[in-house]
């Protein structure tokens, strides 16, 4: 299992928010930390994967968590 060092919930926010929020949450992190983000807005599947992708991030895993979508992203440097 892994460690989750912040988590962002951004249900009921709209894209681009989810993916804002985590970058400027993840901005705060020290390399390696893992951000758990928790969004129920659709396009946060598509948003997400090309987030982590053009900034560095390892999206480590995408689940349901609590009627919405997890996604674990560990912070790039």
């Amino acid at each position: 299992m892994t460690k989750v060092d912040e988590t962002v919930d951004a249900r009921g926010l709209l894209c681009p928010l989810p993916v804002l929020k985590a970058r400027k949450r993840l901005g705060a992190l020290a390399d390696g930390a893992v951000l758990r983000l928790v969004a129920d807005d659709p396009a946060a599947v598509v948003d997400v994967p090309h987030f982590c992708a053009e900034s560095g991030h390892a999206l480590l895993a995408q689940e349901e968590y609590e009627g919405a979508q997890s996604y674990l992203i560990r912070k790039g440097g």
